[in-house]
């Protein structure tokens, strides 16, 4: 079924959205990061499994046989790790400096569809990359009214290895629109669930508040993933990328709204660069889009 080209965009839009408010359930659970790496791993990839059997049970030995390709196994890996670094990173780093190395992501998008899929990626992708890194860092990096401790290096590390994990999956995914996207992003979060509890032994697995994990392992991480690894089919990986670096403006807001922590003005000013600058890329895109669909209608009344 053929999609307007904006449902790709607003597909990854609605998966941004929908995963917001993680980081505020994740320091809500109050747990250590192999806790939350293994009920969100053991959760979201069980929740994926579920799905996919349910909506592609008579397609299931053929998605399984994809899901055994080089491809499949480079997003199963690409989901074990990114489960891994970032509730590890949240847990032992400041979110803000997590969720700003996460950010770079389309930075690693753009550089990897263009060496891999050879897409041109458009100036107005490149400018809103910097306006909205810019609104970032005077966001994360700018001074706050309080301060969470933890190792800056460390957390900065483990949010690289999410962005980079996190863009390769979206640029197999948009090379292989074949993939069952369900079963390896299930699979991956369920092997690092997995790994987890046996490195914890499960002796803390009731430590923590598991309501807050239950509800980001079960039906925010399932809802955003799917919603943004599908918008890669339908538009390219930079504009997915782009669109979730709007969880790093949310989250403080969300975490405000939940403990009580009111964001700096910094951090005001650059969720206004962020937002102001996606609004315009958004416009800018869907008018390229809009003027490239009459310029192609109009090409048979010319030959």
């Amino acid at each position: 079924m053929t999609r307007h080209p904006m449902f790709g965009i607003f597909l990854a839009l609605f998966g941004a959205l929908a995963i917001s408010p993680d980081t505020l359930l994740m320091r809500w659970s109050e747990m250590s990061g192999a806790q939350m790496v293994m009920w969100r791993g053991l959760l979201m990839g069980g929740a994926m499994w579920l799905t996919s059997i349910t909506l592609r049970r008579r397609h299931l030995k053929r998605d399984l046989r994809a899901l055994a390709s080089g491809a499949g196994l480079v997003l199963v890996a690409c989901h074990f790790s990114n489960m891994t670094l970032f509730a590890v990173g949240i847990a032992a780093a400041p979110v803000s400096v997590v969720l700003f190395s996460v950010s770079t992501v389309p930075v690693f998008a753009a550089l990897l569809s263009r060496l891999l899929l050879r897409e041109n990626t458009h100036w107005s992708t490149w400018l809103a990359i910097a306006a909205v890194l810019s609104g970032i860092g005077l966001a994360v990096f700018g001074p706050a009214p309080a301060s969470v401790g933890g190792n800056s290096i460390y957390g900065a590390l483990a949010g690289l290895g999410v962005a980079l994990s996190l863009s390769t999956t979206f640029v197999t995914i948009r090379r292989n629109p074949h993939l069952p996207i369900l079963l390896a992003v299930g699979s991956g979060a369920g092997l690092a669930g997995l790994s987890a509890l046996l490195w914890t032994g499960g002796a803390a697995v009731t430590g923590g508040q598991i309501w807050a994990i239950a509800l980001a392992g079960g039906v925010v991480l399932p809802i955003s993933f799917m919603s943004l690894s599908f918008a890669s089919r339908y538009t390219s990986a930079s504009n997915v990328s782009l669109l979730m670096l709007l969880e790093t403006i949310l989250g403080p807001i969300w975490v405000w709204w939940g403990t009580g922590e009111a964001p700096s003005r910094a951090m005001l000013a650059g969720g206004a660069i962020v937002i102001g600058s996606l609004a315009l890329y958004l416009w800018h895109a869907g008018h390229r889009q809009s003027v490239l669909r009459r310029s192609q209608s109009a090409a048979p009344e010319h030959l």
